[in-house]
């Protein structure tokens, strides 16, 4: 039985539903998409498993209370899997992407190798008794070749290490392992009590490592509270882990792991725009080219048999 949240909406037949569908997917890649923009203004300032860190803690400071007060039903019977999904989606996948960042993995390149996860995906997704159409196959391609066209003018080797390489790829696995993990044995409950649980089992994960790997200690003393780290911090609580993590959660509960993910091959496009917008990084022909091919390679992706 699927639980109803005040995350859920009642469809709209016509041309509304047709918006609507429309609208989750765009909103959670334009969010999702800030990502690259936090670890920019955030980063320099915290190391990254202690930026984690305070991120999950504040999440929880402020679902808790939501949670409490509007005594949101918990998933009982499911708990472990959904802690489990909440460890690969959040401890794993942004733990490994920062670190690599952190130590000096150029932000294209790291986007690239997260960038393979559509086609992981689909190659696993039998195992959760998923097929992939042929026509999917080739938007699946055609998307990973947009984000190396534009990312290609932004890659610098320099700082590259084998370090930083098997984060992302720890990383890479991670993000793929807690789609289908979750599609497979939780993709319903509530939104509340199911991200209040992912980012507790996060945070008991994440906080011994900071001490350990960090010299985390009470006193925070490694963060740099400037203006651009407490932005950030902010908008990764809102916007990222609360809005953006909503919407990933509703999108696995609909749709098949192939085009949630495929959703993905948006988002490099998506930061190159909002950076050239904020920091005036330059947008090449070629990487006009890679965002044209990588949303006609979602477009092969998610269209729906009938829909021609």
């Amino acid at each position: 039985m699927t639980i109803i949240t005040m995350a859920d909406t009642t469809a709209v037949p016509g041309a509304s539903t047709t918006q609507y569908r429309w609208l989750v997917p765009a909103f959670f890649v334009v969010l999702w998409s800030t990502g690259f923009i936090v670890a920019k203004f955030g980063l320099p300032y915290a190391p990254p498993l202690t930026f984690l860190l305070l991120r999950c803690a504040c999440v929880l400071l402020v679902l808790v209370p939501v949670v409490l007060v509007w005594r949101a039903p918990w998933p009982h019977g499911r708990i472990k899997h959904v802690a489990v999904a909440g460890l690969l989606l959040q401890a794993g996948y942004l733990g490994g992407v920062w670190c690599a960042i952190k130590i000096g993995m150029p932000a294209g390149l790291s986007a690239l190798i997260v960038g393979m996860q559509p086609i992981l995906t689909a190659v696993a997704a039998p195992l959760i008794g998923e097929r992939v159409r042929p026509r999917q196959w080739i938007g699946l391609v055609l998307g990973l070749g947009g984000v190396a066209l534009v990312v290609a003018a932004k890659i610098d080797l320099a700082g590259l290490s084998a370090l930083a390489i098997g984060y992302c790829l720890f990383a890479l696995v991670s993000i793929t392992a807690g789609t289908m993990y979750q599609r497979r044995y939780c993709p319903n409950f509530d939104l509340r009590t199911g991200t209040v649980i992912q980012f507790a089992a996060t945070v008991a994960v994440l906080l011994p490592c900071a001490i350990l790997f960090e010299q985390l200690d009470p006193a925070l003393s490694k963060v740099v509270w400037t203006a651009n780290f407490i932005f950030a911090l902010l908008w990764s609580v809102f916007a990222l882990s609360i809005g953006a993590i909503f919407l990933l959660f509703k999108l696995i509960r609909r749709s098949n792991a192939t085009e949630v993910t495929s959703l993905l091959y948006l988002t490099p496009p998506t930061t190159a725009i909002m950076a050239w917008l904020l920091f005036g990084e330059s947008l090449s022909p070629l990487g006009l080219l890679g965002m044209a091919v990588a949303v006609a390679g979602v477009a092969f992706v998610v269209k729906k048999k009938g829909n021609s």
